[in-house]
């Protein structure tokens, strides 16, 4: 395998419509000095560039891949990672459950949202708020905690409370978690435990797969899917399910999009 470095990558564009793509060696007020990834140092005048992005990603072979926006995710459950604060996303989840994610600081996500069944009325909806605190962060792994509550309008009320870690970068890693489901004032006595990996393929794919192992059953419910992305969207694409599925094509589908700001 090529060495991949981590880092930021500089996307130029100049007045004349042309993109230059590598890292700022040195600024002044007038002009900028810059290296392209293939390695050509330049010197820009600054009445020349029309706007400057930064993205963050992987060197990989000479190509430089940005890092999925939605990576506080896997299909379904959280990661372990935190969103930036000030940093967001909506996302929409098979087509009636819609959320709204915030960052409120660099270790606190608060997510929030309501379904969107059609033909029910608002007291037969779901509302559901998924508040997470990043505990640990180093360079290779991260560990939070959170609370998925769902609320039906008419009172009754459930959820997961659960703790997770993940390790590996933007690019490839691996999920796990343990979640105590309840009901009500009821907490289960032996946890969920999910285990998930991902792994980028391409400068906007990523391979992902969920899966859940509930206790006291034999029954495991796998989700595996491709995430396609770019610098703001992202879409997810998959199959769920389970050990004991019977039929001819036991698998049900899931769609996710995800608009990060």
């Amino acid at each position: 395998m090529s060495q991949q470095d981590s880092s930021y990558v500089t996307s130029i564009y100049l007045t004349d419509g042309s993109k230059l793509v590598g890292k700022i060696l040195a600024e002044t007020a007038t002009d900028i000095k810059f290296k392209t990834s293939t390695g050509i140092e330049l010197t820009i005048e600054r009445a020349k560039i029309k706007k400057i992005e930064k993205t963050e990603g992987d060197w990989y072979k000479g190509e430089f891949r940005r890092y999925d926006p939605n990576r506080t995710r896997l299909l379904f459950s959280p990661t372990a990672r935190s969103l930036l604060a000030g940093k967001g996303y909506f996302s929409i989840y098979q087509v009636f459950f819609p959320m709204l994610s915030v960052g409120i600081t660099d270790f606190i996500t608060l997510s929030g949202g309501i379904s969107l069944f059609p033909g029910v009325n608002l007291d037969g909806q779901l509302l559901y708020v998924a508040p997470k605190i990043r505990i640990l962060h180093t360079d290779q792994f991260d560990l939070s905690s959170g609370v998925l509550y769902v609320n039906a309008l008419d009172e009754t009320s459930f959820g997961v409370i659960y703790g997770v870690g993940t390790y590996g970068s933007p690019s490839a890693s691996l999920t796990a978690g343990l979640g105590w489901g309840y009901a009500e004032d009821d907490v289960a006595d032996k946890p969920l435990l999910i285990i998930g990996g991902e792994i980028q393929v391409s400068g906007s794919v990523k391979l992902i797969t969920e899966n859940w192992i509930p206790p006291g059953t034999n029954v495991t419910i796998h989700m595996f899917g491709i995430r396609f992305f770019g610098e703001s969207l992202a879409g997810d694409f998959g199959l769920l399910t389970s050990s004991e599925a019977g039929g001819a094509f036991p698998f049900l589908p899931w769609i996710g999009f995800v608009y990060n700001f």
